[in-house]
């Protein structure tokens, strides 16, 4: 007896879109979120809390694994009569938005906080303007579920598969790594949930935070960890604007600034969140700290940047923070398209260079509206100079140029 295909007597679109009509928040597959409180971090950082429906969290697995500290999620909302899609990284962990959320007084009823997201947000461009200012409490948008690689899961594995390469390393340095993390600006908001999954993970955590005003709700919380973990964290705040604070005698990141820290190079993962001159100061210091055995610490470095990523590159060279990449012609192919095109530049421009239209954003590595997956080939990332392997992975295509012939699935 044939079994296959059984059409639903009921389409669950049709009972969704029904649905959406009589509670916009109640969705079989559609993840959504309701905005029930919103609070001042500083003078230019707000913090909204929001609950999620169930599609989200059947989604996400779960309340116990429902994402990993440093993930984001994409906003869909509704202004004037268009939509607007905006990327936001989530702060804190799952049932822990806040690591300091039992000093916030707000009207959030208790059974919604059992399944909420928080996110950080500078209130600058129309989209976050509108969230932090605008929306109503209560009011209902739609969500993508929690993405990204900024992860410490991602980070480690890939540590992992470096130092297994050299046989001459101990098996027990690369169980727990020392973690450093170093942020400037609203960087801070996805290494909330980070830092705080490092810790009860047992790990080794450094914090360098840049910034040109004091954050007082965060220094609560790095005072709280400290005091949590006296043995496993410490935090450097550096304000910009107050010698007393600086590293080294330097108000940027330099060699010295980390040089400073003490650490176990060879054994320390870097995630750095910021502006293009501290992941461009990142990198210069981390080409001057030598590595035994011909490793490199730039290899060691994860980035979620902001802000304008890169500068147009051209077709001979293409700037990763101080060091260049000699990119040649290689031949990308479509495979769902069945089209091809030579690209010595990053996979968006040479495929918009050949009238071939692909998805994309902000063009600089944030927003993941360009993210595809890469079947065969190796790329290189433009700004972290990492290559991928030569397999099937997810890559972003404005940050990518091809070091082989490159087959994408789209």
């Amino acid at each position: 007896m044939a079994t296959g295909y059984r059409p639903e007597i009921v389409q669950r679109a049709f009972v969704d879109f029904i649905g959406s009509r009589l509670h916009p928040f109640r969705s079989l597959t559609a993840p959504k979120l309701r905005l029930v409180a919103r609070y001042d971090l500083s003078d230019d950082l707000i913090a909204l809390r929001f609950e999620t429906n169930r599609a989200f969290r059947q989604q996400t697995n779960g309340a116990k694994s429902g994402w990993q500290g440093g993930q984001y999620i994409d906003l869909r909302v509704l202004i004037d009569g268009i939509y607007h899609q905006r990327s936001y990284s989530l702060v804190g962990l799952v049932n822990q938005p806040l690591g300091w959320h039992d000093a916030i007084v707000d009207s959030t009823p208790s059974k919604s906080k059992r399944h909420t997201v928080t996110i950080a947000i500078k209130p600058q461009g129309m989209v976050s303007r509108y969230l932090t200012k605008h929306l109503p409490i209560g009011d209902v948008i739609n969500t993508s579920i929690p993405r990204g690689h900024f992860t410490l899961a991602q980070s480690l594995m890939t540590a992992k598969r470096e130092a297994s390469n050299l046989e001459h390393l101990p098996r027990e340095n690369t169980q727990k790594n020392m973690l450093l993390f170093i942020a400037g600006g609203s960087g801070i908001t996805p290494m909330l949930g980070l830092i705080t999954q490092a810790l009860e993970d047992q790990h080794q955590v450094v914090l360098l935070h840049y910034n040109r005003t004091a954050l007082v709700a965060l220094t609560q919380q790095w005072q709280q960890l400290a005091a949590a973990y006296p043995d496993s964290f410490r935090y450097h705040l550096i304000n910009t604007e107050d010698q007393n604070s600086y590293l080294s005698g330097n108000r940027h990141l330099t060699t010295d600034s980390l040089l400073s820290l003490n650490l176990p190079w060879a054994d320390t993962q870097i995630f750095a969140c910021g502006s293009q001159a501290l992941l461009a100061g990142l990198y210069q210091a981390a080409t001057d700290i030598t590595l035994p055995h011909g490793r490199s610490l730039r290899d060691s470095i994860t980035i979620e940047n902001f802000g304008s990523a890169l500068a147009d590159v051209n077709s001979d060279s293409h700037q990763t923070g101080d060091k260049a990449i000699d990119v040649q012609e290689h031949t990308i192919y479509l495979r769902a398209r069945q089209r091809q095109f030579s690209s010595d530049t990053t996979l968006l421009a040479a495929a918009e260079r050949e009238n071939i239209r692909l998805a994309y954003g902000c063009r600089q590595g944030v927003c993941q509206l360009c993210r595809c997956n890469k079947v065969s080939g190796v790329v290189k990332n433009i700004q972290t100079g990492r290559l991928s392997s030569d397999g099937y992975e997810p890559i972003q295509t404005c940050i990518n140029v091809a070091m082989t012939d490159v087959v994408l699935d789209i």
